[in-house]
């Protein structure tokens, strides 16, 4: 990981195309402008961490909870045995 230290209106220059300047520091945070390509995802971590988080809880859906709803929606489900 390389550590820089910047102070506000520095940029960072990533490749040739991706741009962070540091917008604005106060207390334990910081404001940061990330300029790069329609083509490049910029996301923040946690929320990537959620929505996984999220898909695992829905993939993992209990098995009454999936025969309810196939009732509901009126699918017929195989006999249990």
């Amino acid at each position: 990981m390389l550590v820089l230290t910047r102070k506000p209106g520095e940029k960072i220059l990533i490749g040739d195309d991706i741009v962070i300047t540091l917008l604005d520091s106060r207390g334990d945070g910081v404001r940061i402008g990330i300029d790069a390509p329609r083509g490049i995802t910029i996301q923040r971590e946690e929320v990537v961490r959620q929505v996984a988080e999220a898909n695992i809880q829905a993939a993992s859906a209990d098995v009454e909870a999936e025969r309810l709803l196939k009732e509901r929606l009126g699918i017929a489900t195989p006999p249990t045995e």
